[in-house]
């Protein structure tokens, strides 16, 4: 049988939707990975997890579900635990690795314990001194939500007398706020796929991409819905520092647990080319303007064998077989 024989995978279902601010863009995202399942002949099948509950899901007996949710509920360990409760192998990070990477302050924790290069944060608080956090940090600063995506929530900071506005605009979606030093570079982002590092799907870097958006703002605007932003893959950058950032990406990939696929965002410090890992997504967009469809395209990867290869990693943290049962 060929490896990604459809029958193998049995009835799959495809999680979108959900309740996340980003629910928009989940169902763009799964509409997408449904058709290309079905254009391969996997019997997919859609899965609003908004509009039905775990019950529902469990009903379906699917053999294995892709995610493609976005944001809370989907993408932070919480549906990912209920998977593993139900027995329903998952594409994506397991619950430790997707509740982690889901945090940006865990996720920075991590790095830096690790040794890898990320922007200096301070934690935010109604009760913070924001002219204290602004001189510590240097201006402009990036004030946003810990637990969210898509630019949602976030604030480039240009004045020390903004910093409030920007931590109450952040803390009414989240109540832990981080103020991270700005890097001043090119934006680029690093698609990993593959579940570890042994085997036949070893993790690894795909082509780099250069985000170069409309006055240098990539908002939520920007990165779904508008046609002005330029993705550059390859970037006009050399081969050697292209593959110091994948080898970096990679690493902050596996450090965290990442299995299945994610994609993480990196600043290019322009004074000195040094990269600096800003968070990872465990379950990026699937849309026309998503970024890891271009770089596989780069790589000879369609998007139709792209989330064929992604689905063929589903699995589940806990072997089936290492559960109780009862005698």
């Amino acid at each position: 049988m060929s490896a990604f024989d459809p029958k193998r995978f049995g009835k799959v279902g495809v999680l979108m939707g959900g309740r996340s601010a980003e629910r928009q863009i989940s169902l763009i995202s799964g509409n997408g990975v449904l058709e290309a399942l079905r254009s391969r002949g996997v019997d997919a099948h859609p899965f609003d997890t908004g509009l039905h509950d775990l019950a529902a899901l469990a009903a379906q007996k699917f053999d294995r579900v892709f995610i493609a949710l976005h944001g809370r509920y989907g993408e932070d360990g919480t549906l990912q635990g209920a998977l593993e409760h139900l027995g329903i192998p998952y594409t994506g990070s397991g619950v430790l690795a997707s509740a982690l990477a889901m945090d940006k302050e865990m996720t920075k924790r991590v790095w830096i314990n690790e040794g890898l290069p990320t922007p200096r944060f301070v934690m935010l608080t109604a009760d913070s001194d924001f002219d204290a956090v602004a001189n510590d940090l240097g201006l402009p600063l990036i004030v946003k939500p810990s637990r969210e995506g898509s630019t949602i929530g976030l604030t480039k900071v240009t004045e020390a007398s903004q910093v409030k506005a920007a931590y109450e605009k952040a803390a009414a979606l989240d109540p832990d706020v981080l103020a991270e030093e700005f890097i001043d570079g090119d934006e680029l982002t690093v698609p990993v796929l593959g579940v570890g590092t042994k085997g036949a799907a070893a993790a690894r870097a795909l082509p780099v991409i250069r985000i170069v958006a409309p006055e240098a703002n990539y908002d939520y605007q920007n990165k779904y819905f508008k046609d002005d932003t330029r993705y550059e893959c390859p970037p006009p950058l050399s081969v050697s520092l292209q593959e110091e950032v994948q080898r970096l990406v990679l690493r902050a990939y596996l450090v965290l647990g990442c299995r299945g696929w994610a994609r993480a965002d990196v600043m290019l410090r322009k004074r000195d080319n040094k990269p600096f890992l800003l968070e990872i997504n465990t379950s990026p967009g699937m849309t026309g303007h998503s970024l890891v469809p271009i770089s596989a395209r780069a790589a000879g990867l369609s998007y139709e064998d792209l989330v064929v290869e992604i689905l063929a990693t589903a699995t589940l943290d806990l072997h089936p077989n290492a559960q109780w049962k009862p005698e």
